[in-house]
């Protein structure tokens, strides 16, 4: 990654080593949740690079890992697998339609739901998917040690237990309408 949060005290329209973006002053109060952005969209860049060469958008590997791992899955367990909302799950579903790589069936249990099951053309598509996940996880930990690479992953599922807990409590500003 080219850019870098400014350190405390150094001016953030200086920027530093490596920093293509400066971080805005209206950001200052905010270096970390603005890294996170960053960070967040050019990996989903990256991730989108590597997923057009197999016929996929960011996002709609995911929903193929899990039925993938867990077979066919009612929609709503989709969205709720994925922490997603109905009419996102609901256009994801219908491109990977589209494409061939998933296919709806009616739930033998509930009249009401279908079943959203992946093909056999996805299941060709797997290996690529994984191999594609490879490539990016070495790309975003290129040059952390395996003690650096542990270290950044507690501290990414820290970041988002913070999250999660807040979002979970209904006194919390991130959550009042």
């Amino acid at each position: 990654m080219t850019e870098s949060t400014p350190t405390a005290g150094q001016d953030p329209a200086a920027g530093g080593p490596g920093v293509s973006v400066p971080v805005p002053a209206a950001a200052g109060g905010g270096p970390i949740s603005h890294a996170i952005f960053r960070l967040a969209r050019l990996h989903r860049m990256y991730a989108g690079q590597l997923l057009r060469r197999i016929g996929l958008h960011p996002g709609q590997e995911l929903v193929m890992m899990h039925l993938w791992e867990l077979g066919p899955q009612r929609q709503t367990d989709l969205v709720r697998l994925l922490d997603s909302d109905a009419a996102t799950m609901t256009r994801t579903v219908q491109r990977l339609e589209q494409a061939g790589f998933v296919r709806r069936r009616p739930s033998p249990t509930d009249k009401r739901a279908s079943l959203i099951e992946p093909t056999a053309a996805s299941h060709a598509l797997r290996r690529e998917v994984e191999e594609s996940w490879s490539q990016l996880e070495e790309l975003v930990a290129a040059g952390l040690t395996p003690d650096e690479r542990t270290e950044a992953l507690r501290t990414l599922e820290r970041l988002e237990h913070n999250l999660v807990q807040a979002a979970a409590d209904p006194g919390c500003a991130a959550t009042e309408g």
